[in-house]
Order: structure tokens, then sequence, then C-alpha cells
């Protein structure tokens, strides 16, 4: 195979190299971005209604469900905007669903309780113990399809104890945007992924570039003269070949034979 075709061949392997590793790089990058953007959000604390468990600055990852999946316990990022004097999102925490008789409070001073469905809730995620906060009985049967929430301080949180007009202060659970998750695996994942594509994707751009310029040369290259083939050293037309010294049209082929053998 001349050197044509080397070069050929060895570009043609770099450019599939290239267009598996391309493609790829992007995949990585643009798929990771639209799967964290798709899955999940991210938000920072900008009161302290949910202290001690969620701080001030503190930056919070969510994962985006449909308000159907809220459990007992999560604490959602939603919008009231007719409820609220801002357009912007709320972190509180879900006391009671759809069906659900959120009752406060069980006891008196520190062994105050609220209670869900006759049962005291344990809390231990309260600012130093507080269940009430307000000195404001309640007694609320949660709606179908909403939600009872309250903040973890419930010394400075407005919460649904402070809208009893409006279907009890329950929110609907279209409301919910998002969850808060402590599982930061999947979204770390995600991240690693989108890194690592960049490189890959420059990797199959540089090999392409690569690729373009070895088949340019391998095109440019000049055939290959006879005398390259057939010639050389003991050639049929180089020196010490048939037409060399000693071959048979050269000097002496015929000039030493005995004249009696002709």
């Amino acid at each position: 195979m001349g050197l044509e075709g080397v070069a050929v061949r060895k570009g043609r392997g770099l450019t599939i190299t290239a267009w598996v590793l391309g493609p790829l790089g992007l995949v990585l990058v643009l798929g990771s971005i639209l799967a964290a953007r798709t899955a999940f959000t991210t938000t920072e604390v900008r009161s302290d209604s949910m202290a001690p468990t969620y701080t001030v600055g503190e930056r919070l990852v969510f994962e985006r469900i449909d308000g159907s999946e809220v459990r007992r316990g999560d604490v959602v990022l939603f919008r009231s905007p007719e409820r609220y004097s801002f357009s912007g999102s709320v972190l509180q925490r879900v006391i009671g669903v759809g069906g659900d008789r959120v009752v406060c409070c069980d006891g008196e001073g520190a062994d105050e309780r609220i209670t869900v469905n006759g049962k005291p809730l344990d809390e231990p995620y309260a600012k130093d113990g507080i269940a009430d906060g307000t000195h404001q009985r309640y007694d609320v049967k949660v709606p179908e399809g909403r939600l009872f929430l309250l903040g973890d301080h419930r010394l400075n949180s407005r919460d649904s104890r402070f809208f009893p007009d409006d279907h009890g202060g329950t929110v609907p659970v279209g409301a919910v945007q998002a969850r808060v998750t402590e599982d930061r695996a999947l979204p770390l994942a995600l991240a690693g992924a989108g890194v690592l594509g960049v490189p890959v994707a420059l990797a199959g751009v540089g090999i392409g570039i690569a690729a373009f310029v070895v088949r340019r040369r391998a095109r440019a290259v000049p055939p290959m003269p006879p005398w390259a083939v057939y010639g050389g050293p003991g050639g049929m037309g180089g020196p010490g070949g048939m037409s060399g010294p000693a071959g048979m049209s050269g000097p002496g082929a015929w000039a030493d034979r005995p004249r009696n053998a002709e």
C-alpha cells in the first residue's frame, strides 16, 4: 500500500473517532443540563421562617414534583401571590394533607403539641420546641387537594395559621413547585456528566480537525514515478540492472566474447 493509501486510512479512522466523541460529548453536556433543569432547581433561603432547619443564605436543592407526590413532613417550595404581597416562592413544611384534621394544640407550655388526626406530632425541627407561637387555637379539616403548611420558626412564620378564612389557611397542591431533597447523588452525577462532556466534545472537534488535515495532505501527495517502484539497486533500469555495466546492453556485454564463438 502506498503512502497515500496509508494516509487515507489514517484520516478515515480519525474521522470515525471524531464522529463518535463529538456527538457523545454534546449529548453529555446538553443532556445533563436539560435533565438538571427539568428535575431539579435551587434557591437561596431569604428568611428565618424555617430556622433552625434552614438558615438565611443557605442554598437548597429541590426536586421538581407534582403536588400529588407531597407527603407530611416534606419541606416544599410553593407560590401563593394572592396570599402574600410578592410573586416569589415560599418555603414551608407540610403538616397536613387532604383529609387530615390538624388541631392546635394538645398539652401546655413545653408539652404543647399539634395533633394530626388525633395523634400528637413530634416536631424536633421546631425552633426552641415551640409548637404554637401565636396563642391562637385552630382546628382545621384539610380539604382534598390542599395542604396545611407551617414554618419551623413558629414565632416568625406567616403560614396557614394566619389565613383561617381561606380554606382554613390551606393552599392548593397545584401551588407546589418543588420539594427539598437531601439526596445530592443524582444532581452531582448530572453535574459530573456535564463536566465530563466538555473535554469529550472538544477532543472530538480536535480529532476531526486532525482528520481533515491528514486526508487533505493525502490528496496532495504526488504519484510515485516508475523508477521509484522498479529502479534502484538491482532494479531493471538502475545500476547493476540489465541495462547497466555487465548488463545486456551496457559496455562489455559483448566486447570480451571470443571471436571463434561467432
